[in-house]
C-alpha cells in the first residue's frame, strides 16, 4: 500500500510568451499532476521575474509553485511529461518533509511574502535617497 506524500513543483515558464500561453501552460502542468494521480492543494503564481542567468537565451521567466500530494511513482510519470514541454524552461519537484515545512513556517513568520502589498510598496517607492546638507 503506497501512501501519498506532499510535494512542491516549481516551474519556470518562458516569460516572453503571451498571458494566454502562460495560462495554458500552467493549466497543462496542473492537468498532468491531477491526471497522473496527484491532488493539488495550493498554487502560488509569483509572476514574471528576471532570471539569474540566461536559460535557452531567455532572461525573463514566469515563476510558479504548485503544492500537491501524490504517491512516489507518480513523480517519475509527471517528470516524463514535463521534460518535453517546450514552454517550460525549468521545473523542480521536491518532497516537502516535516523539517522543511517547519523551516518554511519560521521563514514566513519573519519575512514579507513575495507579491504582498508590503513588497509592492517598497518597489514602487524606489530607493530612498537621504542626503542632508
Amino acid at each position: 500500500m503506497e501512501t501519498s506524500k506532499l510535494y512542491e513543483c516549481t516551474v519556470l515558464i518562458d516569460g516572453g510568451l503571451q498571458d494566454e500561453a502562460i495560462a495554458s501552460t500552467m493549466a497543462m502542468v496542473q492537468r498532468v499532476i491531477t491526471e497522473k494521480g496527484g491532488s493539488i492543494s495550493n498554487v502560488l503564481e509569483i509572476g514574471r521575474r528576471k532570471t539569474a542567468y540566461p536559460i535557452r537565451k531567455k532572461t525573463i521567466g514566469y515563476y510558479a509553485h504548485i503544492e500537491f500530494t501524490a504517491a512516489t511513482p507518480v513523480i517519475a510519470e509527471i517528470e516524463k511529461v514535463l521534460r518535453y514541454e517546450e514552454d517550460l524552461l525549468r521545473y523542480l519537484i521536491i518532497h516537502l518533509t516535516g523539517a522543511l515545512l517547519e523551516m518554511r513556517k519560521r521563514v514566513e513568520k519573519y519575512s514579507v511574502v513575495i507579491g504582498s502589498p508590503e513588497d509592492n510598496a517598497t518597489t514602487e517607492s524606489g530607493p530612498s535617497v537621504s542626503g542632508g546638507e
